[in-house]
């Protein structure tokens, strides 16, 4: 038992599965770029949506291998072209799925090796940091209710009828950048990472 709460590595309780993204910067004569890329209409989800490189973790991969291994798959860009930086803070999606952000710089070289995945990616665009810098997104809020079930034991767990349940707010940022919205779980990274930066 000792050694079981010794060698364990914690998780995000609740957890179903873990995503992970690369955040790729390029380097232009105008200064850094996010680089993006808009998922192929044909997929079951989130087709047509601008998005990061990335996806589900195998197991035993970190969230840098799968960054890494997710990049190639969908834009052809070898790990060897990609200097890793480091991690942004992660997300977790109503308790499903965690995502984890890795921030990394794209080498020309890896730019201009890039093939995207026509199964995958419908197109791919960059988007100077200097825009996300000075124009702030519109932000939009939502609220998160809980739905208890009209059979719900009260009596049982010794609480009223009338609990209060927690309630929350998720934010949803969106910036339009030539025809392309940089919104939801995307723009909350993007927010996240310029926020740290300045």
């Amino acid at each position: 038992m000792k050694t079981l709460w010794r060698d364990r590595t914690p998780g995000l309780l609740g957890r179903k599965y873990a995503c992970a993204v690369l955040c790729p910067f390029v380097e232009k004569e105008n200064g850094l770029h996010l680089l993006f890329e808009v998922r192929a209409t044909s997929l079951r989800r989130q087709g047509g949506e601008v998005c990061f490189p990335g996806g589900r973790m195998e197991p035993g991969e970190t969230a840098e291998i799968c960054a890494l291994r997710e990049t190639e798959e969908e834009l052809g860009i070898s790990p060897a072209h990609i200097q890793l930086l480091g991690r942004s803070d992660y997300l977790s999606q109503a308790g499903k799925f965690s995502l984890e952000p890795v921030v990394g710089l794209l080498e020309a070289a890896g730019l201009a090796a890039m093939r995207p995945s026509a199964a995958e990616v419908e197109s791919v665009f960059t988007v100077p940091l200097e825009f996300f810098r000075t124009q702030p997104p519109k932000i939009y809020t939502y609220t998160l209710e809980p739905n208890v079930p009209a059979d719900f034991p009260y009596d049982e767990v010794g609480v009223p009828a009338d609990y209060r349940w927690e309630t929350g707010k998720a934010e949803v940022p969106i910036w339009h950048w030539e025809g392309h919205s940089v919104w939801g779980l995307t723009g909350r990274i993007v927010k996240n990472l310029v926020e740290t930066m300045e």
